[in-house]
């Protein structure tokens, strides 16, 4: 499972997902991706799950990127534990996703079958996604001059 090797603090606050990504808005390795539409906290099995769907859907053609990582510890109390004494142990890793993120990207297979694989992975995550294109460097440069 995806997980932090080392985290400079051992439990966290739980934060805000108010407001909309600012980083990683954009298509940047593949052709397609997978962009988030509502703020969640997405678990290493959530993403973990998308993944293997893409990955056996292109039967292991092409290339795909995993763009968010679950670096932020949730803690939780063992059940039926009274109240206080502490904050509870580390129980799983998530990532914070705000709207806007590209969570999946691929490339390298052709755009109906990516956009197929996109569409099946976004049914494991617990948001709703659409799945944006690369934004053509090219044609942007030639309808500026």
């Amino acid at each position: 499972m995806l997980m932090p090797k080392r985290v400079k603090w051992r439990k966290q606050q739980r934060g805000r997902m108010s407001g909309k990504e600012l980083r990683g808005v954009e298509v940047a390795f593949g052709d397609l991706g997978l962009q988030a539409l509502e703020p969640c906290w997405m678990t290493q099995r959530q993403i973990e799950a998308a993944r293997r769907t893409i990955v056996r859907f292109v039967k292991r053609k092409g290339k795909m990127w995993v763009r968010v990582f679950p670096d932020k510890p949730v803690t939780k109390k063992a059940a039926e534990t009274r109240m206080g004494k502490g904050k509870g142990a580390v129980d799983h890793y998530v990532a914070v996703i705000k709207p806007g993120r590209i969570i999946l990207e691929i490339g390298g297979v052709e755009d109906d079958q990516a956009r197929e694989a996109l569409r099946l992975a976004a049914y494991k995550l617990p948001i709703k996604t659409q799945i944006v294109g690369r934004r053509d460097l090219t044609a942007t440069a030639s309808t500026e001059e």
